[in-house]
Formats: structure tokens, sequence, C-alpha cells
């Protein structure tokens, strides 16, 4: 075998490796929207089973509704304070 067809042999075998690496990243790529998609799903379902538990008449109010009472609840004097006061609590520990 001479020089030139080892080399194109050499750069047949990269461009396969190049190829297998190229979807090994798609497919860790996938796993990981996978698992951020997984983690959202389930924050969204505990912060509104919280929500259903602190104020259980939501269970009966659309989306609109309830984005509504929420934004009414977050503009009570006092409301924003509390907020930050609760959020800086639980930086704290």
């Amino acid at each position: 075998m001479d020089k030139k067809e080892s080399l194109l042999q050499q750069k047949i075998k990269a461009e396969k490796e190049i190829a297998q690496l190229q979807n090994q990243q798609k497919i860790i790529l996938n796993k990981q929207r996978d698992l951020e998609r997984h983690a959202r799903n389930h924050r969204l379902i505990v912060h509104g089973a919280i929500l259903e538990g602190v104020f259980p008449f939501t269970t009966s109010m659309d989306g609109e509704a309830i984005m509504a009472f929420l934004i009414d609840l977050s503009r009570l004097p006092g409301a924003s304070e509390l907020a930050e006061k609760t959020l800086n609590a639980g930086d704290e520990g």
C-alpha cells in the first residue's frame, strides 16, 4: 500500500469517527434537554400543587384567572417586601 492510499484510509477512518462523535453529541444533548424538561415539568407540578394547597379555590379557575389573582396579590401593600424577605431567607439557609 502506498502512502496516498494509507492517507486516504486514515481520512475515511477519521471521518467515520467524527460522524460517530457527532451522533454521540446529539444523543447527549437530547438526554440533557429531556432532563431539563423533566425538571421543569416537576417544578411546575409541585408549584401548582402548592398553589392549590394554599388557595384551594384556584382549582376551579382557568389560567388567566389565576394569573390575575396572583397579580392582584402581588400588588397588595407590603407584598414585594414580603417576597424579597422570603427570597432572602431562602438564600440564607
